[in-house]
């Protein structure tokens, strides 16, 4: 045990060495050399080939962090998938260990699906996906990666923002991607855009700084399609499950009891 407790502590010794290297690098040689015009140029044609695509659909894992009142960080971890067709219909399902849920949206009704309870509720919210987007967030209930999804992702993304990196290259699920830090008032965000013709999203961060412990919201997308790749789908609800239509706050899609906020866990 005596030899197990060493090991650990020469390994965190060890990480906290490479860590500091990392930020001495970061601080004299990609801080000197960043090109704020190449990344916003990179940002832009993200933004620009998002916009051009009627249809898109993509799997994805995302990871929530959530800080306990004694400063402990843990992360909770859900995946889905995402269907959208420009400009008003939407199909988004998530499952973690305490929710299972799909949005369906038609442009004009959105319908929440609780699968593990077998629930669902509607509203009505007639419009584009932007509409859906604010609607959802008036009502905590924001969609993945949302900024991302919207007519214009460039200029939502670059609000209040007073610093961009561009720091080269990483990989992200064996694509190669373009690898770019911004800063906002509120918060630092990272996101590593795909090289090539189809330069779309591989990971978006995002860091909050007027949180204690600085939480992360992250999604990784996976199988992206585009165009004629994404197969036709009905964005109507049919309720195959014989689901009991409640009213929308009761279906589930918050913190389990042991994460409730303001608890020490």
């Amino acid at each position: 045990m005596k030899t197990s407790r060493m090991l650990v502590k020469r390994s965190v010794r060890s990480l906290s060495a490479m860590a500091l290297f990392i930020i001495v690098s970061l601080g004299t040689s990609i801080g000197a050399s960043a090109d704020d015009a190449d990344a916003k140029r990179l940002l832009k044609a993200m933004s620009d080939y998002l916009v051009a695509q009627q249809a898109i659909s993509f799997e994805y894992d995302a990871t929530l962090e959530a800080i306990t009142k004694d400063g402990q960080k843990l992360a909770l971890a859900s995946s889905g998938t995402l269907l959208l067709n420009r400009p008003d219909k939407i199909r988004a399902t998530r499952s973690s260990g305490f929710a299972d849920i799909e949005m369906t949206f038609d442009g004009k009704t959105l319908t929440l699906l609780g699968k593990n309870l077998n629930i669902y509720a509607q509203q009505d919210v007639p419009g584009t996906v932007d509409n859906l987007v604010d609607e959802l967030r008036n009502h905590n209930r924001p969609l993945p990666a949302a900024d991302l999804l919207l007519i214009d992702p460039y200029e939502v993304l670059m609000q209040d923002v007073v610093d961009v990196k561009d720091l080269g290259s990483g990989v992200i699920g064996g694509v190669e991607c373009d690898y770019l830090a911004f800063r906002a008032k509120e918060v630092d965000w990272q996101i590593w855009i795909a090289q090539g013709e189809r330069p779309y999203p591989c990971r978006y961060v995002i860091t909050s700084k007027f949180m204690k412990g600085d939480p992360q919201y992250s999604i990784q997308i996976r199988d992206w399609k585009a165009g004629a790749e994404v197969a036709a789908t009905d964005f109507s609800f049919k309720n195959p499950t014989d689901a009991r239509k409640v009213n929308l706050k009761n279906v589930a899609d918050e913190l389990p009891e042991h994460f409730k906020i303001g608890e020490a866990q």
